[in-house]
C-alpha cells in the first residue's frame, strides 16, 4: 500500500521490547540495538518491559540503565502476558514512531533502521516479512513453520492481504497509527495480529519489506502452541466483523481529515 509523499517529521523512535525471564540474552539484545541506532543517528528510547520475570532480567536492566541513558526499563505490575506487556510499553513510550521487537535476539537490529526509514517515507506502518524474496529464517522449528504458513495464508484470504507474514510481532508503526488502533485488547500473542489487522482495516498505509529471523540461542520460547487457538480466532473474527461493518468508512474519513498519506 503506497504513501503519497515523503515525510521527515518523525523525531523519536521508541523500541518496545517485552521480556520475561530473558537473563541470558536481554543485555546483548539491548546493547546491539543501542549500537545500531547510535551508528545511524536515530533518536531513540528503548522501552524494555519486564513482564514478571523470576530470574535476573530486571537486575540486568537496572545495571544497563546506568550506562545507557536511552534505556527506559519498566515493570509490568498488572496482569502478565505478551500482549499486556507490549501494551504496557506502548502506553509508556514517548516516541512518535514505535517498533515492537522480541527480547531473544531473533529479530535483526539492522531491520529496525530499515523500518525507521520506511516510516520516514510517509508510511503509517512497516510490515516485515521473513517469507518474501530477500527475507529469511534460520533454524525455524518445523511445526511452528507449518502453523505459521497456514495461519498467514488464512489471514491473506480472509482480509485480502498481499502481505504474507502478518503474525510476526516485529513491526513498526507511527504513534498516530497505534492510537488509531485502540483499544487494544489482546492479552497474549494474539496482539501480533490485532494491531496490524486493525491498521489495515482502518485504512492506514503500510509497506512490506524483507527481514531476517533466527531462532533464539538462549532461554525458552514464550509462545506455546496451545495458545494458537481461541484467542487468535476471536481476535481475527472481531476485526473481520469490523471490516464488514465499516464498509470503507475509515478510508473515507481518513481521506477527508488526514494530513498524511492515504
Amino acid at each position: 500500500m503506497t504513501a503519497d509523499a515523503k515525510r521527515n517529521d518523525l523525531e523519536l523512535l521508541s523500541v518496545v521490547i517485552p521480556a520475561r525471564d530473558e537473563e541470558g540474552c536481554i543485555a546483548s539484545t539491548v546493547e546491539h540495538l543501542h549500537r545500531e541506532l547510535r551508528a545511524y543517528d536515530v533518536p531513540n528510547e528503548i522501552v524494555v518491559v519486564d513482564d514478571g520475570s523470576s530470574d535476573r532480567t530486571w537486575k540486568i536492566l537496572e545495571q544497563l540503565k546506568l550506562r545507557l541513558p536511552n534505556l527506559a526499563p519498566t515493570q509490568n505490575t498488572g496482569l502478565h502476558g505478551f500482549g499486556r506487556a507490549v501494551i504496557w510499553g506502548l502506553n509508556r513510550a514517548h516516541g512518535d514512531a514505535v517498533v515492537i521487537m522480541m527480547a531473544d535476539e531473533s529479530d535483526d537490529v539492522r531491520d529496525v533502521i530499515r523500518y525507521w526509514n520506511v516510516l520516514n517515507e510517509g508510511y503509517d506502518c512497516a510490515f516485515g516479512s521473513r517469507f518474501m524474496p530477500g527475507g529469511g529464517v534460520v533454524d525455524y522449528p518445523r511445526l511452528k513453520f507449518f502453523l505459521n504458513r497456514v495461519a498467514n495464508k488464512f489471514l491473506q484470504v480472509v482480509f485480502r492481504l498481499e502481505h504474507n507474514d502478518i503474525t510476526n510481532a516485529f513491526k513498526a508503526y507511527r504513534k498516530t497509527t497505534i492510537d488509531g488502533c485502540r483499544p487494544l485488547r489482546a492479552a497474549h500473542f494474539n496482539l501480533t495480529i490485532e494491531i496490524p489487522l486493525k491498521a489495515v482495516v482502518r485504512a492506514y498505509t503500510w509497506k512490506s519489506l524483507p527481514i531476517t529471523w533466527r531462532n533464539r540461542r538462549s532461554g525458552h520460547t514464550k509462545l506455546k502452541i496451545k495458545e494458537i487457538g481461541s484467542g487468535y480466532v476471536l481476535t481475527c473474527l472481531s476485526i473481520w466483523l469490523e471490516k464488514c461493518l465499516s464498509r470503507g468508512k475509515y478510508r473515507v474519513s481518513r481521506s477527508r481529515t488526514s494530513k498524511g498519506p492515504n
